[in-house]
């Protein structure tokens, strides 16, 4: 990605129709500003436009949530903190899940399995070739994850919408991305929830001169440490099971690795749980705002719709 960006590959959700969005827009906009300025410079992927724009509406008394915790802090947080704000199973937040893929391999090698002991009832030769070339799938789906692990896991993001809690769960964790950013004052110039796009696209330019020189210092790294986390955060405080969180870690990873100094093993985990804990703190304090921004994706919303719900839902 050539961009700052926090990608989290999972699947898209279903898509509403052109009209009911329309509508959406209509009733959010009803009372709004005008945004002609804003929508100009997210088009033209302009991160210092989009932050003159959203700064000129909350100094007008509009944009009122953009920015509102600009200061973040990071301290030594236990376990016992996250588990006290609600969050389900702590101790394996940081632990990637394995769920989609356990299940899609369990699926292939037992459908395979299963139409291999099948075909081996047909008679004369069908009986040994098919069952054969029915049995090497599994042997070609392996060898796939282990050449091309991109390729697998677009099939395992597929393979997982078939989940029931797949649409809440991508809303949940992508609006919470969104959101913290929005709050923490960092440029939002698109997003996506569809498999193996970049899902919250973040664009600062001197972030990303910082990350390209590996100069980013510990304040800005605390500031993506939350956005990254938030996905991984509200996914949290809903359920047991983390399932988003792998890409979140990797992302992470990175900005502590273009960060200077490098910090140490044991501060790297306790980063990380400062930043669950912040990002969670910031989801619950702001539940409506949450709810809103994951009703607005869910109907395909732009940015700038999305922005309205947030600050709609703060009014």
């Amino acid at each position: 990605m050539s961009s700052i960006s926090l990608s989290i590959f999972i699947s898209s959700v279903a898509r509403s129709t052109h009209s009911s969005s329309r509508n959406w827009r209509i009733r959010s906009s009803s009372a709004a500003p005008p945004f002609t300025s804003l929508q100009s410079a997210i088009d033209k992927k302009d991160s210092d436009a989009v932050k003159e724009a959203l700064n000129q509406l909350s100094e007008s008394g509009w944009a009122k949530k953009w920015s509102s915790q600009p200061y973040v802090s990071r301290r030594t947080t236990s376990l016992r903190e996250l588990t006290t704000l609600g969050l389900k199973n702590a101790e394996n937040l940081a632990i990637p899940s394995v769920r989609n893929d356990a299940a899609f391999l369990f699926t292939v090698v037992g459908t395979t399995g299963f139409l291999g002991l099948l075909a081996g009832q047909l008679p004369g030769d069908w009986g040994f070739f098919v069952p054969y070339l029915i049995g090497s799938i599994s042997l070609v789906v392996l060898a796939i994850g282990s050449i091309s692990p991109g390729l697998l896991q677009a099939a395992i993001g597929a393979f997982s919408t078939f989940f029931p809690d797949y649409q809440d769960r991508i809303a949940r964790h992508e609006a919470a991305h969104f959101l913290v950013a929005y709050l923490l004052g960092l440029p939002i110039l698109g997003y996506s929830l569809d498999i193996g796009k970049e899902n919250v696209n973040l664009i600062d330019e001197k972030l990303e001169k910082l990350l390209y020189s590996g100069q980013l210092d510990s304040k800005e790294l605390d500031r993506l440490a939350v956005v990254a986390m938030a996905g991984l955060a509200a996914e949290g405080l809903k359920y047991d099971k983390v399932v988003g969180q792998s890409a979140d870690l990797f992302t992470l990873q990175r900005f502590i690795n273009r960060s200077k100094p490098q910090i140490k093993s044991q501060e790297q985990q306790n980063l990380t749980r400062w930043a669950v804990l912040f990002a969670g703190s910031l989801l619950k304090n702001n539940e409506k705002l949450h709810e809103a921004v994951m009703s607005a994706m869910s109907k395909k919303a732009s940015v700038v719709e999305c922005i309205e719900a947030i600050e709609n839902a703060a009014a």
